[in-house]
């Protein structure tokens, strides 16, 4: 896992107060400042859609079977030991000849997979593949593995923040400084990314063979940003 630490000096502002300054007036060497802390997690939850498509002349037909072959699907799906299934999109849409008129109906089934144990997921969907294909393969962090990544940042993100106040404070003849306000956020949450599977007809070629799941990094970031009060 590789940090980056980077410290912003976003401005400086040291104010001689003046003889006729009102009560509103603002407070001589006050200093902002923003740090960050981020780091590259590794992605920990796989996300895998499965698709059948089927086509025919009757809608209710290619309804029918793909409701039956979607329910034996998620059946099996479920029954596996740390994955989690859902049912996805279906839809059923003509196709039009040259003449406009209806010549063959279409339908499709999708079903998404969810889990943290890649291999698990990966030998699954290559048991279904007879009966439905990957159609795509995303990957997210969990809320733990997040969490746990911005309780580490934040620690880097504040020092680096103190630190800099420190070193900022003396280059500007103060001797040391008060927090005036402060504030620490994070950023990093993304929706699943999606990767194009494209070796799924090939796949139909073998059952049993797993796919092959790989998740990458997410980057992770936790900011400071605050005004401090030098002091003499």
């Amino acid at each position: 896992m590789k940090h980056w630490l980077a410290a912003t000096l976003l401005g400086t502002t040291a104010i001689v107060a003046s003889a006729h300054a009102g009560p509103t007036e603002t407070p001589s060497g006050v200093m902002s400042l923003s740090a960050q802390a981020v780091s590259e997690v590794p992605t920990d939850i796989v996300h895998l859609t499965l698709a059948a498509e089927q086509e025919g002349a009757e809608p209710a037909a290619i309804s029918t079977a793909l409701s039956t072959r979607t329910q034996a699907v998620l059946a099996q799906a479920k029954r596996t030991q740390g994955v989690t299934a859902e049912s996805g999109g279906f839809t059923i849409h003509p196709s039009t000849d040259r003449n406009g008129r209806i010549s063959t109906w279409r339908g499709r089934s999708e079903i998404i997979l969810k889990s943290r144990d890649f291999s698990a997921v990966s030998k699954l969907a290559g048991e279904l593949a007879g009966q439905m294909q990957v159609q795509n393969i995303a990957f997210s962090l969990s809320r733990e593995a997040r969490e746990a990544a911005e309780a580490k940042l934040a620690e880097q993100a504040v020092a680096s923040f103190r630190n800099k106040a420190q070193s900022t404070t003396k280059l500007f003849g103060y001797n040391s400084y008060t927090i005036r306000e402060v504030n620490v956020s994070e950023s990093g949450v993304v929706p699943p990314m999606p990767r194009m599977y494209g070796a799924a007809k090939a796949m139909m070629a073998d059952a049993a063979v797993p796919v092959p799941v790989e998740g990458g990094k997410t980057q992770v970031t936790v900011s400071v940003n605050g005004s401090v009060q030098m002091l003499k």
